[in-house]
C-alpha cells in the first residue's frame, strides 16, 4: 500500500487551501474546527502526564541514590510530548499525540535505576529508540505489523479500548484496588461511589454519553469543560484537597486525585530543562553485557508491540485503517515513534510514544496531524503553565477515556467469533490487556495463543513465518524473569 493512499473515509471534493490540502482535511471527512476541537480535547486527556510522569520517575533513587528532580522531569515531559506530538503530526500528519509511555517509566523507576544510574537507563532508552528505528527504516517493523492477522488486529483495538476504559475507571475512583481480598477490585470505596470527586466523574461520563447519543459536535469538550468547572465550583466550597499526603500515601481517601481543581497562585513558570543531554552508556559495563541487554530487550518489547497496538486501535476508530488495519504514511509513523524513544532518553523523560488517550481527540472527530499541531503547541506551552494544567483533575479526564473505550469496543463486530480456532486469541488478546495493565503483554498473549492454537487445529499453513518468530520473541518475554535470575546466576 502506498504511504499516500487514501482512506476508507476519503473524499472527492478539491481542497480549499494549502492547509487543506497538506493535511487532506477535506479527503478525510474532516473539518479545522473539528480538528482544533480533537486537538484540545486530546491534550486536556493527556495533560496529567506533565505530572504524573514527574511522580512516577522523581519517585525512584537509582543505583547511587540520586533521585530525579520533579520540576525538571516535568518541564522535560511537557517539551518532549510537545516536540514529538507536532513532529509526528507534520510528517505522519495524523491525529496520534505523543508523551512518555507509563509502562516505559514504571519499568525504569522500578526495575532499572536500581542496578543503574539514571543517566544509564537513559542511555538504555535511547538505545532502544535507535533499534526501533532501524526496525522501522528497513522495512522489518512494517514487515511484522501486516504479518499481524486481521482478527488479531481487530481483538488489539477492543483491547485498548477496554484499556482505555479501566485507565479511566481507576483514575476516577470509581474501581478500586482491594488488597488481599477477593475479588482484587471493588466498586470505589468499600463498594460504593462515596467520594465527591468519582461522583463528578460519573456526571461527566453521563453528559458525554448523552451529547454523543445526541450527536453534538464537540460533545467530549463540552463534558470536560462542563465538569472541570463544576470540580473548580466544588473544591472551592468544601476545600476537599488532595488525596495523596507529602509522603506519597493517602492521608485523606475523599479527596482530588493527581491534581486538586483550583486556581494556582502563580500561573507561569521558567521551565528548568537542565536533564537534557543527560545520558550515559555506561550500563553495559555497571551490570555486565548480558544483563544490559536483557533490559534493552525488555524496553523494546515493551515499546514495539505497545505503539503498534495503538496505532492500530486509534488508526481504525479514526476511520483511516483499510481492511488490513494499514494506514496513511504507515513508514513514517512507525519511524518517527522510534525517534520518539530516543527523544525522551535525551531528555530524561522516559521513551515517548503515541499515546492511546489520542482517541479522545479521535471521539471529538479528529482525523489529521492538524490536531496534533493543537495538542504538540499545548504542551509546549504546558512547560511555562506547568502549573494551570492541574486544574482539570484526573477524575474529570477519566470520564473520556471511558467514553472513547465503549466507542473503540463496538470494533469487535468485524471479528468473526464463530471460528474457534480465532476465539480464544482474540478473547486473551482483548482481556489480559487492562488485567495486566500493559498493552504488550495482550498483544503476546494473542500472538502466541494464535500460532499454538491455530498451527494444532491444522492450520499452520496461514500463519505467517514472521508471526512464529515473533511469538517466541514473546515467550523469551514473558519468561525474562527467570531468564534474567539465570544469567545473573
Amino acid at each position: 500500500m502506498s504511504t499516500d493512499s487514501t482512506t476508507p473515509t476519503a473524499r472527492t471534493e478539491r481542497p480549499e487551501s494549502a492547509l487543506d490540502r497538506f493535511f487532506e482535511i477535506t479527503r478525510r471527512g474532516s473539518t479545522v474546527g473539528a480538528e482544533v476541537r480533537g486537538g484540545l480535547v486530546t491534550f486536556v486527556a493527556m495533560a496529567y502526564i506533565v505530572i504524573l510522569n514527574p511522580i512516577i520517575l522523581s519517585s525512584g533513587t537509582d543505583v547511587t541514590g540520586v533521585p530525579l528532580d520533579f520540576a525538571q522531569v516535568a518541564a522535560t515531559t511537557a517539551l518532549t510530548a510537545g516536540a514529538m506530538t507536532v513532529l509526528f503530526g507534520l510528517v505522519a500528519r495524523l491525529p496520534f499525540a505523543f508523551a512518555a509511555g507509563l509502562g516505559i517509566n514504571s519499568f525504569l523507576a522500578v526495575a532499572v535505576v536500581g542496578q543503574v544510574t539514571w543517566a544509564e537507563a537513559m542511555g538504555l532508552v535511547v538505545i532502544n529508540g535507535l533499534l526501533i528505528v532501524l526496525l522501522a527504516v528497513t522495512g522489518l517493523r512494517r514487515l511484522i505489523f501486516d504479518a499481524v492477522p486481521m482478527a488479531l488486529k481487530t481483538a488489539i483495538t477492543v483491547g485498548i479500548g477496554l484499556f482505555i476504559a479501566f485507565i479511566g475507571f481507576v483514575d476516577s475512583g470509581f474501581v478500586t484496588a482491594t488488597g488481599a481480598n477477593s475479588p482484587p477490585v471493588g466498586l470505589g470505596a468499600a463498594g460504593s461511589i462515596a467520594t465527591v470527586p468519582t461522583l463528578l466523574f460519573v456526571l461527566t461520563l453521563l453528559l458525554a454519553a448523552v451529547l454523543i447519543a445526541r450527536k453534538v459536535k464537540g460533545a467530549i469538550l463540552i463534558a470536560l469543560v462542563s465538569g472541570t468547572v463544576a470540580a473548580v465550583v466544588v473544591e472551592a466550597i468544601w476545600n476537599l484537597g488532595p488525596k495523596i499526603g507529602a509522603d506519597g500515601q493517602v492521608a485523606n481517601p475523599g479527596g482530588w486525585g493527581l491534581s486538586v481543581p483550583e486556581l494556582p497562585s502563580t500561573l507561569v513558570s521558567w521551565p528548568d530543562l537542565n536533564l537534557v543531554g543527560q545520558i550515559s552508556f555506561g550500563s553495559f559495563d555497571r551490570i555486565g553485557i548480558l544483563a544490559a541487554t536483557m533490559l534493552v530487550f525488555t524496553l523494546l518489547f515493551t515499546n514495539f508491540f505497545d505503539a503498534m497496538g495503538t496505532f492500530t486501535g486509534l488508526s481504525r476508530e479514526a476511520g483511516l485503517a483499510d481492511e488490513r488495519g494499514n494506514f496513511p504514511r504507515l513508514r513514517s509513523a512507525l519511524v518517527v515513534e522510534g525517534i520518539g524513544a530516543v527523544a525522551g532518553g535525551l531528555t530524561s523523560s522516559s521513551s515517548n510514544t503515541v499515546f492511546i488517550e489520542s482517541g479522545a481527540g479521535i471521539g471529538e472527530g479528529a482525523k489529521t496531524g492538524l490536531a496534533n499541531l493543537v495538542t504538540g503547541g499545548l504542551f509546549l506551552l504546558a512547560m511555562f503553565f506547568t502549573p494551570l494544567t492541574t486544574i482539570v483533575p484526573t477524575e474529570i479526564a477519566a470520564a473520556a477515556l471511558v467514553i472513547v473505550g465503549a466507542l473503540m469496543m463496538a470494533q469487535i463486530r468485524h471479528v468473526d467469533l464463530t471460528d474457534l480456532s480465532a476465539l480464544v486469541p482474540v478473547f486473551l488478546t482483548v482481556t489480559v490487556m487492562p488485567l495486566t495493565y500493559s498493552i504488550a503483554n495482550g498483544i503476546g498473549a494473542g500472538f502466541v495463543s494464535w500460532v499454538v492454537i491455530r498451527s494444532l487445529s491444522g492450520k499452520a499453513k496461514q500463519i505467517s513465518p514472521l508471526l512464529w518468530v515473533v511469538a517466541a520473541g514473546f515467550v523469551i518475554y514473558f519468561a525474562r524473569g527467570p531468564i534474567e535470575a539465570l544469567l545473573a546466576g
